[in-house]
């Protein structure tokens, strides 16, 4: 249960449907690191319901093959110039979905059931834009009332990054019910944690409503600032200045590439 980075990584495989929170909700940036130099190819991105410096970093560093999602921000240090030179080049497939499509498609896996169904999305072009959401009547209405059915999205692997694990393998997410989603929705969830407790989570009225419990997760890894350079809501703010930095390096190709060498691949990466 208990495992290095580095097996963290090597449990990704290439072409992996790897789900990824929003930058505010605990992202795996060491893991990232790691994953990258393995050398991961042709992922499949599932953004929930967004995803942001994660997901630069890895369409950066070529790791990319399909990205899933209702959008790729990097807040104020917009814009991500790595996923807008991928699209324009056609290095990377794009999917997209809306927020609400993408959790309803999550739950739908996590409940085993087939599709979701959403209303709101009726008349936009993204409907247009994705052949396998079918628009269809409800069938407990006698008038006319369709609706949207979303498949269900299930990835092999969800990655994110919290605050705490037990000996047992329980996950501590707190309010972060997106995240409990995700890996319940997902074949396995891969999680890097910033301390370990002796107390069993699941045992403790305090933390048991927000726990993730052992049967869902796959391996764990103690890693203390394991969201750096992004900030963590059960830790550190963010690394603006790094962030900054990301962002002036990776306007063209020869000085991203020093990025890479310097901050996951040299003794910049901090993992």
């Amino acid at each position: 249960m208990f495992v290095t980075l580095e097996e963290i990584a090597a449990k990704i495989p290439d072409g992996a449907k790897l789900a990824v929170p929003a930058d505010y909700a605990g992202i795996a940036m060491a893991a990232t690191r790691a994953l990258i130099r393995r050398g991961v190819k042709d992922l499949h991105i599932v953004g929930v319901p967004t995803s942001g410096f994660q997901s630069e970093l890895l369409i950066a560093a070529g790791c990319v093959k399909t990205y899933e999602s209702s959008a790729l921000t990097l807040g104020e240090h917009n814009p991500p110039y790595c996923f807008n030179n991928a699209i324009k080049e056609g290095t990377i497939h794009i999917v997209d979905a809306t927020c609400p499509a993408i959790h309803a498609a999550l739950q739908a896996s996590q409940k085993g059931a087939p599709f979701a169904t959403l209303r709101g999305i009726i008349g936009s072009d993204i409907v247009n834009h994705h052949p396998d959401w079918k628009v269809i009547q409800n069938p407990f209405s006698d008038s006319n009332d369709p609706v949207v059915a979303i498949p269900a999205i299930q990835p092999d692997v969800s990655l994110f990054h919290a605050p705490l694990a037990d000996r047992e393998g329980n996950i501590w997410v707190g309010r972060r019910r997106e995240l409990i989603n995700m890996a319940q929705a997902s074949k396995t969830a891969l999680v890097t944690v910033e301390e370990i407790s002796e107390t069993n989570l699941l045992e403790d009225e305090t933390t048991a409503a927000g726990t993730l419990p052992a049967l869902y997760v796959g391996g764990i890894a103690h890693v203390s600032k394991g969201s750096w350079p992004l900030g963590f809501w059960q830790g550190d703010g963010e690394d603006s200045d790094h962030l900054r930095l990301f962002k002036d390096m990776s306007r063209n190709d020869s000085t991203l590439q020093e990025y890479l060498a310097e901050y996951v691949f040299g003794s910049g990466s901090a993992s």
